[in-house]
């Protein structure tokens, strides 16, 4: 069965960085689209990041675009999402997401989701 696994939430302060990652076991296709997507309390699940298998192709929210990096690293069946300047409108629980439909914005991409992990940036 197909797992992944969120690590690197945590408290930060306003204009500091994380580093969230995404490891994935289990039966899978190496060859699938990674997405990150974040949801604040009381607000929808909503799209951050995405990043194809062929081409390493990338895809933002405009909120975070010049602030946020996805990268992967297929060897260690790893991806990641690099968050520097972080405001606390960013605060949410962060996922990611691995599917074989193409990289996007639509969470109907993506088949496995992990569990979550906390991101808090504080003022």
């Amino acid at each position: 069965q197909v797992q992944l696994v969120e690590s690197g939430g945590g408290l930060v302060q306003a204009g500091d960085s994380l580093r969230l990652s995404c490891a994935r076991s289990g039966r899978t296709s190496p060859r699938s689209a990674m997405g990150w997507f974040r949801q604040a309390p009381g607000k929808e699940r909503e799209f951050v990041a995405a990043i194809s298998w062929i081409g390493g192709i990338t895809y933002y929210t405009d909120s975070v675009k010049g602030r946020f990096t996805i990268s992967r690293d297929n060897a260690k069946s790893t991806g990641y999402l690099q968050m520097n300047s972080l405001k606390p409108e960013d605060t949410a629980v962060y996922y990611c997401a691995a599917g074989l439909n193409g990289a996007g914005s639509s969470s109907r991409l993506y088949d496995v989701w992990g569990q979550g992990t906390q991101v808090t940036v504080s003022s």
